[in-house]
């Protein structure tokens, strides 16, 4: 099953340190029978993107947390064996959990298929996206219209052989 790590750039990093994605277990994100029935499509790839676009808006949640983070939204695609993932049954209709699923132990990094990152021409739209989290998390539109305003912005594609380019950029 190919599944959706988000992370943040110091994250990314620490997992090229250790050559782990998570030490287990741990949440990413796939196609699941829910994100499938919501998002109303047999293509697989765009269900996929859509799986991608979840991870990238829980990678925005690890940046609201992690105010000293760059503000570029990080994403690891890796494939797990089918029993090492799984999606929360009680949680599959709650919208803030589409896509999600359980990794149940670390994942090398060296079986990451690719790294999905922000352009350096996000970061001030990530920043805002980041910032008006809680109050879009509120019910406020005009708050949510700046969190979409992040996802505007196409994550690069990174080949793994990349990895120490981007955490070099890191700061």
């Amino acid at each position: 099953m190919r599944v959706y790590v988000p992370l943040t750039l110091p994250g990314l990093a620490e997992a090229y340190k250790t050559g782990e994605l998570g030490a287990g277990p741990f949440v990413a994100y796939a196609v699941t029978p829910a994100l499938r029935e919501w998002y109303l499509s047999d293509d697989i790839e765009e269900l996929e993107y859509a799986a991608l676009n979840r991870a990238a808006l829980a990678s925005l949640r690890l940046l609201a947390a992690e105010p000293e983070a760059p503000r570029r939204r990080v994403v690891v695609a890796v494939d797990v064996p089918d029993r090492d993932a799984s999606a929360d049954p009680d949680r599959g209709l709650d919208p803030a959990a589409l896509g999600e699923v359980r990794v149940s132990g670390a994942v090398a990094l060296a079986k990451a298929a690719s790294v999905h990152v922000d352009a350096d021409d996000a970061e001030a739209d990530v920043r805002a996206a980041a910032e008006a989290l809680p109050a879009a998390d509120g019910g406020d539109d005009d708050a949510q219209f700046v969190v979409d305003g992040a996802e505007d912005h196409e994550l690069l594609w990174f080949a793994t052989q990349e990895i120490p380019n981007l955490v070099g950029r890191e700061g």
